[in-house]
């Protein structure tokens, strides 16, 4: 099996990549570079990657469920998230594990058949708990050191759709998806 930009990736990992049928992502960081723009009258504007998108729309159609659990509150991410049909949003969320848990449980999922993409300390209670943890290459030491696969593309650079099409090839669905486009 060949994962573009990821030659080596770990048997384990691709293991891991295939049970998923929910996938939660922090927003700051991993769908976003991480900067914050705050305006005068204290709008907030992020920035989103077009490709990111895609590649959560493949995922969603193949079908992985997804999520976004971040501890900061945005019109913004209602508006992307509804965009991409992103059904589970938790936003202003201290404590990320306890609305992780709450989920799972309403969708009656076991931890191994969900993974999380986040990129600093407050995300390591989920990922040490779920199934696949997914981080960036701008995390610290720590929050990568306890990750299953750490993206080469950077938050808001890419990193999201490389998880996307990391777990729909280790699914199985990658090339299928791709048919639409090559036909």
């Amino acid at each position: 099996m060949s994962f573009s930009g990821k030659p080596h990736a770990s048997r384990d990992a691709v293991e891991r990549a295939r049970r998923i049928k929910l996938i939660l992502f922090d927003v700051d960081g991993v769908m976003t570079d991480g900067s914050l723009y705050l305006a005068d009258d204290g709008q907030e504007y992020k920035s989103f990657n077009s490709h990111d998108g895609h590649g959560l729309k493949m995922l969603k159609f193949s079908g992985v469920d997804l999520g976004i659990i971040t501890g900061r509150t945005s019109r913004v991410v209602i508006h992307r998230a509804q965009n991409l049909g992103i059904d589970h949003i938790f936003q202003g969320i201290e404590d990320k594990y306890s609305a992780y848990t709450e989920l799972i449980s309403k969708l009656n999922l076991s931890p191994e058949e969900t993974a999380y993409m986040g990129d600093d300390v407050v995300d390591l209670p989920v990922m040490i708990r779920c199934g696949f943890a997914i981080s960036v290459p701008d995390a610290p030491d720590i929050v990568k050191k306890h990750s299953h696969y750490v993206t080469e593309r950077r938050g808001g650079r890419g990193a999201v759709r490389e998880a996307c099409d990391f777990i729909l090839k280790s699914q199985g669905n990658y090339e299928n998806l791709l048919k639409k486009y090559l036909e």
